[in-house]
C-alpha cells in the first residue's frame, strides 16, 4: 500500500478512536482512489465515464439468433453473495466479470408449494420453463415429493432446454462442482419425484421400487437426453458403482443393483463408434487431446468436488481440476463443430459453504465461478453466443454493521455490539454457526484469528444443522443475442423460454409460433 494512503488510514483511525485497528489489519487493497474519492469532481467524472460507456461502448440489443448458449448457475449465489465477493476480491467500487454484462434482471425463485425454493424445483424452472414442487426434478406440480408413482407418468414430465437444443442439432454438455447427479445438473436430463434418488439404494430407502423408478444416475447414462450429452464433468463416482466396487481412490460405490454405470457409458459410446474418454483426475483431463474427443465423462470425486479454496490448502489441485479448467475443456470440446452448443456450468459449492455458514469458502468459490465466466467471455467474444449468469435461490447471509471501507469483509465489524463484544460483518439468520455465536453464558467473543480460518462458521441466530436458503429474488446477468430480454423482474421459469427464443429452438422457436 502507498505510504500516503497508510498514513491517511492511520490518521482516520485515530480520529475514530482506534477501534478500527483493534479488530483487524488494514486491508492491503484499500481503494487506490482513496484521496480522489473525497472530491465532488471524482464522482462527476466517474458518472460521465459511465454515461460515455452507455452511449458509445454498450452494445445495442442484438437480435440475431444465438448460435451458442452458455448458462452459468451460481448455486445459492444471492445478491449479497455477489456484493460480498466484490469486496473480497478487491474493493466495493469494483465489478466482478459478469457484473459488466450490459443487461441485468431479477428472477422470482419460489416453488409451487414453497415460498423458499430448493435446487430441484428451481432447476425445473430455469431449465424447463415450468415451476414444480419442492424436491422434485423435471416434473410439473402434479407430482408431489416422494410420490413413487406420479413421477412415472410421462404426462407430468417437463422437457429441458438441453433436449430442445439436442433436437435442434446442437451439442450439449454440463459442468458442475457437485455430483453430476445432484439436483441442479439433473434438471437437464432427469424426471423424478425425489431429488435424493441419485442411485437405486436411495430409492429403496424411500420405500419405493427401484425397478419402477429409474434412479438419476441411470437416467443420465441410459435415457435419451443424458446419453446425448457430449460433455459431463463434475463429481459423484459413488452413484455410478456398486457397493462391492471401489473407485480409483479406493472409495466404495453406493449402488445395490450390481451396475457399473461408468462402464455402461463407455460401452454405449463404443457401440455408437464414437471417440469417448472417461477421466477421473486433473492429470487425465489436462492431457486430453480435445480435437479427437466426441464424448467426455469426467468424474473427479466420489461425491462433490472440493471447495475451490481447499484445492490449494489441502494440496488437491494436482488431482482435482478447478471449475475454470473444466469449463475451458468443455467449451473446446463443444465448439469443434459448427452446429452450435448449449453448455450448463454450475458453481455448486457456493451454496454448500453457505449451508455450513462458512462464508469465506462461499466467497472463494464465487470468485472462481466469476473466473470461469470471464474465461468463457474471452473465448466467445462475438455476437453469436448468449451467456447467462444467474442463481437458483438465495441464502440468509447478510452484510451488516458499519464496517470501514478498508476492512476485510470476512472479518469483524469496526464497532462493538451493545454487549461489548465484536461481531462479524457477514452473518446468517440460521445455521450451525449458532454454536460459534452463543455459549452457556451468552454470546461468545470472536477474534480475527477465528475469522481468518476458512472453516470458521459465521454467526447465526437460529440453531440449525444446515443453514436454509433465502426466498429473495436472484440476479440474472446477460450478454449476447437477445440479452435485452433478461431485463426487469420475471418468473424464474421465463429464463429457458428467453434462451430458447434467442436460439430459435424448442417450443419458443418461430416455427412453433409461440412468440413472434
Amino acid at each position: 500500500m502507498d505510504s500516503r494512503v497508510l498514513l491517511f488510514v492511520l490518521i482516520v483511525d485515530i480520529v475514530r478512536g482506534g477501534d478500527h485497528l483493534s479488530y483487524g489489519p488494514v486491508r492491503k487493497y484499500a481503494s487506490e482512489n482513496m484521496f480522489a474519492e473525497q472530491t465532488t469532481e471524482y464522482w462527476i467524472e466517474k458518472a460521465q465515464h459511465i454515461l460515455k460507456q452507455k452511449l458509445t461502448e454498450t452494445p445495442l440489443p442484438v437480435s440475431n439468433n444465438a448460435k451458442n448458449i452458455i448458462m452459468f448457475l451460481g448455486d445459492g449465489m444471492s445478491v449479497h453473495t455477489v456484493t460480498a465477493t466484490r469486496n473480497f476480491m478487491g474493493d466495493s467500487s469494483k465489478q466482478i466479470s459478469f457484473e459488466k454484462f450490459p443487461y441485468f434482471g431479477l428472477s422470482k425463485t419460489y416453488c409451487i408449494d414453497n415460498q423458499v425454493a430448493d435446487s430441484a424445483c428451481s432447476a425445473t424452472a430455469y431449465l424447463g420453463g415450468v415451476k414444480g414442487n419442492y424436491g422434485t426434478i423435471g416434473v410439473n406440480a402434479n407430482v408431489q415429493r416422494h410420490d413413487c408413482m406420479a413421477g412415472l407418468n410421462v404426462g407430468n414430465w417437463v422437457e429441458s432446454i438441453a433436449k430442445w437444443a439436442q433436437d435442434a442439432g446442437m451439442d450439449t454438455g454440463l459442468v458442475t462442482t457437485a455430483r453430476v447427479t445432484h439436483a441442479s445438473p439433473a434438471g437437464l436430463y432427469a424426471h423424478t419425484a425425489e431429488r435424493s434418488w441419485e442411485n437405486d439404494a436411495e430409492i429403496l430407502k424411500s420405500g419405493c421400487s427401484s425397478k419402477d423408478n429409474v434412479d438419476i444416475g441411470r437416467q443420465l447414462v441410459e435415457w435419451p437426453v443424458g446419453r446425448r450429452l457430449k460433455v459431463i464433468m463434475g463429481g459423484g463416482r459413488s452413484n455410478f458403482r456398486n457397493v462391492t466396487s471401489f473407485d480409483e481412490e479406493n472409495i466404495p460405490g453406493q449402488r445395490q443393483d450390481g451396475r457399473d454405470l461408468i462402464q455402461n457409458w463407455i460401452q454405449d459410446k463404443l457401440s455408437q463408434n464414437v471417440n469417448a474418454n472417461y477421466v477421473w483426475n486433473r492429470k487425465g483431463l489436462v492431457s486430453l487431446n480435445v480435437t479427437t474427443i466426441d464424448y467426455l465423462l469426467g468424474l473427479f470425486s466420489s461425491s462433490h468436488c472440493p471447495f475451490h479454496g481447499d484445492l490449494e490448502r489441502n494440496n488437491l489441485s494436482k488431482s482435482v481440476p478447478s471449475l475454470s479448467e473444466m469449463t475451458e475443456v468443455a467449451l473446446k470440446v463443444l465448439s469443434k463443430k459448427n452446429n452450435g452448443f448449449f453448455l450448463f456450468v454450475e458453481g455448486a459449492r457456493i451454496d454448500m459453504a453457505h449451508h455450513e455458514n462458512k462464508a469465506r469458502k462461499s466467497l472463494e468459490d464465487t470468485e472462481e465461478f466469476a473466473k470461469a465466466i470471464q474465461l468463457a467471455r474471452e473465448m466467445f467474444y462475438d455476437n453469436d453466443t448468449l451467456i447467462i449468469v444467474t442463481s437458483d435461490h438465495s441464502h440468509t447471509m447478510t452484510i451488516n454493521g458499519y464496517p470501514y471501507r478498508d476492512e476485510d469483509i470476512t472479518g469483524l465489524a469496526a464497532d462493538e455490539a451493545n454487549d461489548g463484544l465484536p461481531y462479524t460483518i457477514l452473518s446468517y439468520s440460521n445455521g450451525p454457526g449458532f454454536d460459534s455465536t452463543y455459549g452457556e453464558e451468552g454470546r461468545k467473543k470472536i477474534t480475527t484469528e477465528q475469522t481468518a480460518d476458512p472453516n470458521f462458521r459465521y454467526l447465526a441466530t437460529v440453531p440449525l444443522s444446515s443453514e436454509t436458503h433465502g426466498g429473495d429474488d436472484v440476479g440474472v446477468f446477460a450478454y449476447g443475442p437477445f440479452a435485452h430480454y433478461f431485463s426487469g423482474t420475471y418468473e424464474q421459469s421465463n429464463i429457458p423460454a428467453m434462451m430458447a427464443k434467442a436460439a430459435n429452438i424448442g417450443p419458443f422457436s418461430s416455427a412453433r409460433n409461440y412468440v413472434k
